[in-house]
C-alpha cells in the first residue's frame, strides 16, 4: 500500500536558533540548501502521485532543491500561526509571558489553536489519503504542523504532536499495517 512521506524544510537562520516561524518566510541556510539535497538523494528511487507543500518559500525550496515535483500547494500546510510569538524561542516566551506555556496546550496568543492547526491538517489528510491508490504522496512543510500531521494520521489529538520531535530535513513515513493507521518510521536523519 502506498504512503505518505513528510518532508520537513532544511534549516533556516531561524530554525537553528529555535525561533518560532510561522508566515516569516526565511530562507534556507547554505548548510539547508545541502539537507534539502540530500534529501533528493534519499529519495531518488521512489516517485510520487502528488507532492502536496506548504506555500511558505523555505518548503518550496526544499521540494526544488529535492527535486520533488510540486503538483499543489495549500495554504493548510502552512506552518502553526504564532501570532504575538512569532521570531522568538520558548526559553524566551517562558522568561519574559508565561513560564507554564505550551504551543501543545495554550495555542499562541493573537495566532492559533491546537484545535485550529488540527481542522486544517485533517483536510491535508484527507487530502492525501484520497490519492494513495494513485501512489505515495508527499507533504512537503513545517515542524510542527507535520507534528500534528503525524498525531492526527494515528488518531491523536493535535497536542499528540508534542510528542513527535521532527527535526529540519527529516523524513518520515506515514502508512497502513493490517488496515490501522500508522507511523512507519518518524524523524528519519541525513
Amino acid at each position: 500500500m502506498a504512503e505518505i512521506v513528510l518532508v520537513r524544510h532544511g534549516q533556516t537562520e531561524w530554525s537553528m536558533a529555535g525561533k518560532h516561524t510561522s508566515y516569516t518566510d526565511i530562507e534556507l541556510t547554505p548548510a539547508g540548501e545541502r539537507q534539502a539535497q540530500e534529501i533528493g538523494a534519499r529519495l531518488a528511487d521512489r516517485s510520487f502521485a502528488a507532492v502536496i507543500s506548504s506555500p511558505r518559500e523555505r518548503a518550496v525550496r526544499t521540494a526544488e532543491l529535492a527535486g520533488l515535483r510540486i503538483t499543489e500547494i495549500d495554504d493548510d500546510l502552512a506552518e502553526w500561526n504564532y501570532g504575538r510569538y512569532e521570531g522568538i524561542t520558548s526559553a524566551e516566551i517562558h522568561d519574559r509571558y508565561d513560564p507554564a506555556w505550551s504551543l501543545w496546550t495554550h495555542g499562541a496568543p493573537d495566532g492559533e489553536t491546537p484545535a485550529q492547526v488540527g481542522i486544517r491538517v485533517d483536510r491535508v489528510i484527507a487530502k492525501a489519503a484520497k490519492l494513495l491508490d494513485q501512489g505515495d504522496v508527499a507533504l512537503v512543510g513545517h515542524g510542527h504542523c507535520l507534528r500534528v500531521v503525524g498525531a492526527r494520521w494515528i488518531g491523536l489529538g493535535p497536542d499528540g504532536g508534542g510528542l513527535l520531535k521532527l527535526d529540519t530535513a527529516t523524513l518520515s513515513e506515514l502508512g497502513h499495517e493490517h488496515g490501522a493507521r500508522v507511523i512507519q518510521q518518524w524523524n528519519s536523519g541525513r
